[in-house]
């Protein structure tokens, strides 16, 4: 679908080495800033427990995951507004984004470098979060002047409801606090869609530990959950330089048996990714049978017939009908023959909103 969650962060704080964990791709991973200057783009497969057991189910041919695309972004640092470290460049790489993985340094080691020189999650979060506000208010003051006169004296509705969306914005970056705390109905939002706001993408908080943090957490990462609590996004805690060398481990069974003496029932990679897919606000449906069982990927919402498009667009110009089965209900029968026999294949119209989970069969003509 072409949605992108972009992940930031100071430099030295693990970035690279957690795309590295996330994706094929080997972003290069130094102790010195600024390592990473172009962003590197990965598609990452997203874990998913209902694919594997729908395959368990079918023993497909072929199995297919559905996949996001992260990309790894240099390192911001103070100033990047100004054009410090590059900062205007690398403020259009997130702006480009759909979504934000913010990346925290939560360890201590003396080995590895921090360009503040101490570590304070919270002073990094802030620091980052300073900059993307002062390049917002900077968008935002100045389509306030490209639209002010025409709102005023041109008797323009729709600048008149534009400009009293901007300056709420305005209001609110210029008390520090970011776009997304501005609450908008449906309309106002997408009178300033346009806008693109950095500090209006949805967040998710990475609080990169060591080993020994990695199920239950640290001082830093506590502090760091006090700071963001109002915001009501998600912290994650992920040893990224552990997440590393379970990468590396050749077979299933070694990296569960080094998960279980972490005491972790998952890589930290996998959380990351389902968190990622669901911060973009995407949806799984799947298809099943003996050539292949494949996970679709749709917005929240999406109806029937654009969900068939995914597929083919065919699917969509043709749509009839959706056949349905509930996830729960074809692991419970075990086919889809079984589904149909006891009557649990529900029959499906152009306004149904396809359901996480749904197992989909789309009846087109063309």
């Amino acid at each position: 679908m072409g949605l992108q969650c972009g992940i930031v962060g100071l430099p030295n704080v693990g970035k690279s080495t957690l795309f590295n964990c996330l994706s094929n791709a080997r972003a290069a991973a130094a102790n010195y800033p600024f390592c990473t200057i172009e962003p590197n783009v990965g598609v990452i497969n997203v874990p998913d427990e209902r694919l594997t057991k729908l395959a368990q189910i079918d023993n497909p041919k072929r199995v297919i995951p559905a996949t996001i695309e992260i990309v790894d972004i240099a390192g911001l640092v103070k100033g990047a507004s100004r054009g410090e470290g590059l900062g205007n460049k690398f403020l259009g790489h997130i702006r480009e984004t759909d979504a934000i993985i913010h990346v925290l340094r939560c360890f201590d080691d003396g080995n590895i470098t921090h360009v503040d020189g101490s570590i304070d999650p919270v002073r990094d979060k802030e620091t980052i979060e300073m900059e993307l506000q002062i390049k917002d208010l900077e968008t935002v003051e100045s389509r306030i002047a490209k639209v002010e006169k025409k709102a005023k004296t041109g008797g323009d509705k729709e600048a008149a409801r534009q400009l009293e969306v901007l300056l709420r914005y305005k209001a609110a970056l210029e008390k520090g606090l970011s776009a997304r705390s501005v609450e908008l109905d449906e309309a106002e939002r997408s009178t300033a869609a346009d806008l693109f706001l950095l500090t209006n993408k949805p967040i998710l908080y990475v609080c990169n530990v060591d080993e020994a943090s990695a199920r239950t957490g640290n001082a830093h990462v506590e502090r760091l959950r006090q700071a963001v609590a109002h915001e009501h996004a998600e912290v994650l805690v992920i040893a990224a330089a552990t997440e590393a060398e379970i990468a590396e481990l050749e077979t299933y069974e070694e990296r569960q048996i080094f998960l279980s003496d972490m005491g972790l029932d998952e890589p930290g990679v996998n959380k990351l990714i389902k968190s990622a897919y669901r911060l973009l606000s995407l949806e799984t449906y799947f298809t099943t049978g003996p050539d292949e069982t494949r996970a679709w990927t749709i917005r929240q919402g999406t109806k029937a017939p654009e969900a068939a498009g995914v597929i083919h667009t065919d699917f969509q110009r043709g749509f009839i009908r959706a056949e349905v089965i509930k996830y729960a209900d074809y692991v419970e029968l075990g086919s889809e023959a079984a589904c149909r026999e006891a009557g649990r294949i529900g029959v499906q119209g152009k306004d149904y909103v396809v359901q996480d989970g749904d197992i989909m069969h789309f009846r087109f003509n063309v």
